[in-house]
C-alpha cells in the first residue's frame, strides 16, 4: 500500500462522495478498498485518496457501481428529512429497501442502518416500507435473485477441499455442476459479503469448468481449489 500522509498540506487529493450508499454498500466498499490495499481515509461520506492513485480508485468505484448500483438520489443539504430507524431489518430488506427508493428517486441518505428520506417523500416511503414487511414488493421489471440453497458454503469448501488434495477426484465436479445453477452472484447467504460471494461463485466457476476438463494440468485444479477454499473458509 502506498505511503502517504492526508494531512500533509502538499499532498494533492481527490474526494468521492458515498453520502447516498447505505451502510452496506459502504462496508462492500471498504472491504473491496482493503482488498485492493488503495491507501484511503474516510473523512465523513467521504473517501479521500492521493491524486497518484485516481486512476485506480476510479476503476475501483466503476466496478463497485456495476456490482451494486445504481446509486441514490442524495438528499438536499436544507432537507432535515424523515429518519426511519431499521437497526431491526435484516442486511436483504434493507437492500431491497435500497433499491426500492433508487427505483421511485426519492432524495435520501443512510446514518448507519437508518436511512432519512425526503420530507414530501414521506408517504411514498411509507408505502415501500409496508410492502416489505409483507413481503409484497417486487421492483419494476427485477425480481430478487433466488438465495443460495441451505449449506451452499459448506458444499462449495467441501467439493474444493476434496479437489485440492486429489485433482482426479470425480466427486466434487459433479456436485459443483449440481450446485453452481442455484447460485447467483448478486445474492449471497447471510453473513457473507456481496463481494466475498461474487468471488466465490466466480472460483467456483472457473474450479468447475478446470475439473471437466480432461487436457487440464492438474496442477491448475488444484491452484483453483485451493483459492475457492480460501475465499469460504471462514465461513464454514
Amino acid at each position: 500500500m502506498l505511503d502517504w500522509n492526508p494531512d500533509d498540506p502538499d499532498t494533492v487529493k481527490v474526494h468521492y462522495d458515498v453520502a447516498a450508499w447505505s451502510v452496506d454498500q459502504r462496508a462492500e466498499l471498504s472491504e473491496a478498498l482493503a482488498e485492493a490495499e488503495l491507501a484511503h481515509m474516510w473523512d465523513g461520506d467521504e473517501v479521500v485518496v492521493p491524486e497518484e492513485l485516481e486512476a485506480e480508485a476510479d476503476e475501483l468505484f466503476g466496478r463497485m457501481e456495476q456490482l451494486l448500483g445504481p446509486f441514490a438520489v442524495a438528499l438536499d443539504d436544507d432537507d432535515p428529512g424523515v429518519e426511519y430507524g431499521l437497526d431491526e431489518w435484516p442486511p436483504v430488506d434493507r437492500q431491497t429497501l435500497t433499491a426500492a427508493l433508487v427505483e421511485a428517486e426519492v432524495p435520501h441518505r443512510w446514518d448507519g442502518t437508518a436511512v432519512v428520506i425526503a420530507t414530501d417523500s414521506e408517504s411514498t416511503v411509507d408505502e415501500l416500507l409496508d410492502a416489505i414487511e409483507q413481503g409484497s414488493l417486487v421492483l419494476a421489471g427485477t425480481e430478487l435473485p433466488a438465495e443460495p440453497p441451505e449449506g451452499a458454503l459448506s458444499s462449495l469448501f467441501t467439493a474444493a477441499d476434496r479437489l485440492a488434495k486429489d485433482p482426479a477426484d470425480i466427486v466434487a465436479p459433479e456436485h459443483l455442476a449440481e450446485l453452481l445453477p442455484l447460485l447467483d452472484a448478486g445474492r449471497p447467504p447471510y453473513g457473507v459479503s456481496v463481494g466475498r460471494w461474487a468471488k466465490a461463485v466466480e472460483a467456483a466457476t472457473e474450479l468447475s469448468a478446470l475439473a471437466d476438463d480432461p487436457d487440464v494440468e492438474p496442477s491448475d485444479v488444484i491452484g483453483a481449489a485451493q483459492e475457492l477454499r480460501s475465499l469460504v473458509r471462514e465461513y464454514v
